[in-house]
């Protein structure tokens, strides 16, 4: 049922067509395993305090347009929404009012809801999640409790920025040039016991599986890189200090240990304090405080100065035995490799600098293949990092150095010093932070004798290998018990306070009645330490787990949830697994290229493994849309003044318009400045629909044929015909902003029409609906469409007919310069384009008078006269 109003208002408009698909449920996905189905989803929007922001419904309306076309193309569509509300800012937030954090969180996805509902995307509302619902993280922890039984999950001490002054652990986003945010004091790093997945094991899969998806060329690339998977070979350089054994290193250019000067470990390599010798203890120990005080991307930044300390101590190279000073640095990390280099600084760039700072020895034992060609008979500036042959270097010198990495391995192999191997700059997943806001791991620590008890009632839980850890300040070893899927969700307690406990770990370490429990093994049941030990011999005393899973967990898995958000018995439905299975199509900021898109992967991979879900990626097809900066060219922030909000143009110039100009911007990838003047021809463009439909009175307008009658002019049928074809490939294409500007041609060939059938028109509103839904159906209401709503009327049909012309245009070339463009009809012959051409008013002041020398012409395409 159409609104009352006689002009394009709107504000009336547009609320009623939303209450309307509301009270309909217009957008609810059915599960008719019968029908094709088509999902559609956009990354995980996190609900911030700041409500949506104009980039948000770039990317949310390009999804809703494929929604909507899919769905009028006769497919069984999913387009859900939910919420990756988890996460620090919520917890600052409790930290500073007292507020709870899920207070906090629900009054932003109310704000969000609010907002995204105003710009009518077709969301299937019944299926909308919260990573903060204990019936969704109830799955969280269950897939985790998988990781843990299969062995992915273990527990390691690893840097945390530590505030000595805040006595807490701080997040990346939490420190500013070394110091914390909030109050600006000294941080440094420190270890503390963290929860690990061990995504490493699945790096070869990770990158093999990239051929499978269709994403951009460049997200590829940054997973590759993020991978690293390097060939080489890990080499053993004993210790003088026979006690010590060998420091291990990885290396791809095993040709070049001849030209090995020194070696460099990380400052948290666990050998430094055994190999610094008590002349060097002082410096050493200056050098590793102020490394602390420094992130892995300052400490590996190319362009720094570099610095390092000798340990007084040498290990002897495999090769040749010669004694190499051993350093200790910190361009060189212990998460990547070994932790430990060997350094040739006449080939590598960063290893040349650091010999130059200190005065190290630097031997070249590579050279290119010619000498004198490649450097005018000079030897080649150092450090040489191409390819050539091995100078230097005992019996391998003159060997091609793919051939010398072969053979020097090889070799050192036999000795038991060395052996090829591929090493993965990829370090396993760091998954625990010390806070409260966030799904708590399903974990108890136990004692030895208390686990080997349960592991004779719950071996099937259990993984491989214990996972423990050991206790610095008693000396006691904790083992791993997982919770029992039976008791999950395990939800956050309510605490006095969400400062953290100031020893490092996380709020919920100050919640004694919720963290030492006594637990039946038998039936998965706790009840507070505080009280007695109940009766039994199944109760054991644990400890929970204190950490809190990061933002990433909930949005590994969140697309899979939709497809059965409901299920309180599995994940989902193995039905609605096989039948929506992954996303046809999934949108998200290139921002998410590695982290998220490699998480989700890795977690898909481990349910693949498992049975759960039947497809080995998780998102097949990958777009990412483009950045909308702010009016002055730089991107939106609120410092600089220039974020727009949706909510303002909504209320100046409507959804519909606010939707058709972000996507007539430029190309989706593209980054698009906005541009308030531009909305207005866009908005014109909707106005003039509606002129074209509606009369000054509110009545259909009178130029419109009601039962079809019309003689519409070949060239018009023609043009519509077009339009349906350039719309739909637009439309698969992702290239909406042509799609767009064919609307706005038919818009002036409609506006000059003197008669135009209602078909016609239906069928235009039909293309228009996906891009400017509101104004589409309220017009299809007026001209009384063919359907109650225009959600229900199958996608128009263009005739290929139609689209077949009688005419060819053929440029008009006088002496090689374009003078006239002709329309003739198909199959006009060269004298008949000639005479056409000879008597064209545009044509003969370039003619008269003048020697027909030459004439070359292209049937339909071109007639290029050549006179003296």
């Amino acid at each position: 049922m159409a609104t009352h109003c006689k002009d394009y208002d709107f504000l009336q408009i547009e609320p009623h067509w939303q209450t309307f698909w509301e009270a309909h449920r217009s957008f609810r996905a059915e599960n008719d395993l019968s029908k094709p189905k088509y999902y559609v989803l956009d990354m995980f929007p996190y609900p911030s305090g700041a409500g949506l922001h104009i980039g948000h419904p770039e990317g949310y309306t390009a999804t809703d347009i494929i929604a909507r076309y899919k769905r009028a193309k006769g497919f069984n569509v999913l387009h859900p929404i939910g919420w990756d509300a988890f996460g620090l800012p919520a917890e600052q937030h409790a930290v500073k009012t007292g507020t709870h954090p899920a207070s906090n969180t629900q009054n932003n996805i109310a704000n969000f809801r609010r907002q995204i509902k105003a710009l009518g995307f077709s969301y299937d509302w019944d299926r909308e999640i919260d990573t903060t619902d204990p019936k969704y993280f109830r799955w969280t922890q269950w897939i985790f409790l998988q990781l843990f039984k299969r062995g992915l999950a273990y527990v390691d001490e690893r840097p945390v920025w530590w505030c000595p002054e805040l006595r807490t652990v701080l997040a990346n986003e939490e420190v500013v040039d070394g110091k914390s945010e909030v109050g600006g004091f000294p941080v440094e790093r420190r270890n503390l016991r963290q929860w690990v997945l061990r995504i490493t094991a699945y790096a070869e899969r990770l990158l093999a599986d990239l051929k499978d998806v269709d994403w951009p060329d460049s997200t590829k690339r940054m997973q590759e890189a993020w991978i690293g998977r390097s060939e080489g070979a890990e080499l053993l350089f004993k210790l003088e200090k026979d006690s010590l054994g060998d420091l291990k290193v990885f290396t791809t250019r095993p040709d070049t240990v001849f030209g090995v000067t020194y070696m460099v470990i990380a400052p948290e390599h666990p050998l430094v304090d055994a190999l610094t010798t008590p002349a060097q203890r002082e410096a050493v120990e200056a050098y590793r405080k102020k490394a602390a005080g420094k992130s892995d991307l300052e400490r590996t930044d190319l362009a720094k100065d570099k610095s390092g300390v000798f340990t007084g101590s040498f290990a002897l190279n495999p090769a040749n035995g010669a004694r190499v000073p051993v350093w200790v640095a910190d361009y060189v990390l212990m998460g990547y490799g070994t932790g430990a280099i060997m350094a040739v600084p006449a080939h590598d760039a960063r290893d040349y600098e650091f010999a130059l700072q200190y005065q190290l020895p630097v031997i070249q034992v590579i050279e290119p293949d010619h000498q004198a060609e490649a450097s005018n008979g000079h030897a080649p500036k150092l450090p040489y990092t191409g390819d050539g042959k091995l100078v230097h270097s005992d019996g391998y010198t003159g060997l091609p150095w793919a051939e010398g990495k072969q053979k020097i391995t090889a070799d050192l192999a036999t000795k038991g010093r060395g052996k090829a191997t591929v090493n993965y700059k990829l370090r396993d997943w760091l998954f625990s932070r010390q806070r409260y806001w966030g799904e708590p791991f399903p974990i108890i620590w136990v004692s030895e004798a208390d686990y080997a008890k349960a592991a004779t009632v719950r071996s099937g839980d259990l993984p491989p290998t214990p996972v423990t850890y050991r206790d610095n300040a008693t000396g006691e070893t904790w083992f791993a018990l997982p919770v029992s899927t039976a008791s999950l969700p395990l939800t956050l307690p309510e605490v006095q306070s969400y400062l953290p406990s100031g020893n490092g770990e996380s709020p919920l370490a100050n919640v004694t009645d919720w963290l030492e429990i006594w637990l039946d093994l038998a039936t998965g049941a706790f009840v507070p330490a505080a009280q007695p030990k109940p009766d039994g011999d199944t109760w054991i005393r644990g400890r929970r787990e204190t950490n809190t899973m990061p933002q990433w967990a909930g949005s590994c898995w969140y697309y899979l949830r939709f497809l059965d958000p409901k299920n309180d018995q599995a994940l989902a439905d193995p039905k609605l697994l096989a039948y929506w299975g992954v996303p046809d199509l999934y949108v998200g900021g290139a921002e998410h290229a590695v982290l998220h898109l490699l998480y989700a992967r890795f977690w898909h991979k481990v349910l693949f493994d498992l049975g759960v879900v039947p497809q080995a990626e998780p998102f097949t097809k990958l777009f990412h849309q483009g950045i909308i900066l702010g009016e002055d060219g730089e991107k939106m922030s609120k410092s600089r003044g220039n974020v727009v909000n949706p909510d303002t143009i909504n209320a100046s110039h409507g959804t519909d318009t606010l939707r058709l100009y972000l996507m007539f911007l430029g190309p989706l990838e593209a980054m698009k400045p906005w541009n308030p003047n531009g909305i207005e021809g866009v908005h014109r463009f909707l106005q003039k629909v509606w002129r074209e439909c509606v009369g000054r009175e509110g009545e259909i307008n009178p130029k419109i044929a009601p039962s079809n009658d019309a003689a519409e002019p070949a060239d018009f049928s023609k043009l519509f015909h077009e339009t349906i074809k350039k719309v739909g490939d637009d439309i698969e294409g992702l290239r909406f902003n042509t799609a767009i500007s064919q609307m706005m041609i038919f818009s002036n060939a409609l506006q000059k029409a003197e008669r135009v059938n209602r078909s016609t028109l239906l069928g235009f509103l039909q293309l228009l609906a996906p891009f400017a839904p509101h104004i589409a159906e309220e017009l299809w209401s007026r001209l009384g469409g063919t359907t109650p709503s225009i959600l229900q009327a199958p996608w128009p049909q263009f005739d290929p007919a139609k689209l077949v012309s009688n005419e060819q245009k053929v440029v008009v070339q006088i002496n090689g310069k374009k003078r006239v463009e002709l329309l003739l009809p198909v199959g006009t012959s060269q004298d008949v384009a000639l005479a056409a051409a000879q008597a064209h008013a545009d044509a003969i002041p370039y003619l008269a008078g003048k020697t027909l020398k030459r004439v070359i012409f292209v049937p339909g395409k071109i007639l290029n006269i050549v006179i003296e």
